[in-house]
């Protein structure tokens, strides 16, 4: 059942550009986390897409739905509703998925979580995604793209984690290399984050063209699927990228590979009291979100 949100504590001010109506809040409702009100959506603002604000803090207008199932594609976890993505992300997937199947031994692959359907922080799991433009992919070779949608809630992917990380386990295979460098090479892509221990493999053994791997990045929990980012999509100017990578990246996957391994003694216990920052990612606010993303929102208009 849709949530119901206090209508009275909120006004329309003039509109704003990008996405939606530009609004002012009553000083008790901008404290509130922004997560209830996206989570409450169940479908796209309509319009043209458009990513606002940045990754972590942000929403998207004029979502669209991935398909469910394609050729070479099957969306997973359909009970989450977090199958939503630019247009850009949604023509990449496509793409990327028929590439796969046209160059490994993969048919396609299997698409976890892109976006609400308006974006914003998400109720569980992900700082990031808010803006349309991100999508995890899993490690798991599809066996068949006829699944059920009870099997896609019960499947599981595989971990390519060994070593808490530093390095890739015997599930990991050539082809996992080469989906992830059909995917880098997209000139859409900002990032693809991965488990550490991928991102050593690859400085490793990658010959020939090396370009494309400055754009793989070891992160935190990347092992049973990886993360693409997009760019901000060309038109999109209410949308922050994020600071483009620098170099190829190996030597610092090397350096987190032996902090892994070796992790450095912990320093002395330090007595300052936290700093303390707005709420972002999972937690940020309505105020502190971009004010065209309060506009989308149903809940408030």
């Amino acid at each position: 059942m849709r949530r119901l949100f206090p209508f009275a504590m909120m006004f329309l001010a003039a509109c704003g550009s990008g996405g939606g109506s530009s609004v002012r809040l009553d000083p008790t409702v901008s404290g509130q986390e922004a997560r209830q009100y996206f989570g409450a959506e169940t479908s796209g603002s309509g319009g043209s897409s458009e990513a606002i604000g940045f990754y972590s803090n942000g929403c998207l207008a004029g979502g669209v739905e991935l398909a469910e199932s394609g050729p070479t594609w099957q969306a997973m976890r359909l009970s989450r509703n977090r199958n939503w993505g630019h247009t850009e992300l949604i023509d990449y997937l496509q793409t990327l998925s028929a590439n796969v199947a046209a160059n490994t031994s993969w048919p396609g692959l299997y698409i976890g979580d892109l976006s609400q359907p308006r974006g914003g922080p998400m109720l569980t799991g992900h700082a990031s995604h808010q803006v349309g433009i991100d999508a995890d992919i899993w490690m798991l070779p599809p066996s068949r793209l006829d699944l059920t949608v009870q099997e896609r809630e019960d499947l599981s992917s595989i971990s390519v984690r060994a070593q808490r990380g530093a390095s890739v386990n015997g599930n990991w295979t050539a082809d996992h290399a080469e989906v992830l460098r059909l995917a880098a090479t997209d000139p859409r892509v900002e990032r693809i984050f991965v488990t550490t221990g991928v991102k050593v493999w690859l400085c490793q053994n990658v010959t020939g063209d090396r370009s494309w791997l400055s754009h793989i990045r070891p992160a935190n929990g990347h092992h049973y699927h990886f993360h693409v980012r997009l760019r901000c999509p060309a038109g999109d100017r209410n949308c922050v990228n994020q600071a483009p990578p620098q170099g190829d990246g190996c030597q610092e996957a090397y350096d987190r590979a032996a902090r892994i391994l070796n992790p450095p003694p912990p320093g002395p216990p330090s007595n300052d009291p936290p700093v303390e920052r707005p709420p972002r990612g999972m937690r940020v606010a309505l105020g502190d979100i971009p004010n065209q993303c309060v506009g989308l929102l149903s809940g408030l208009n």
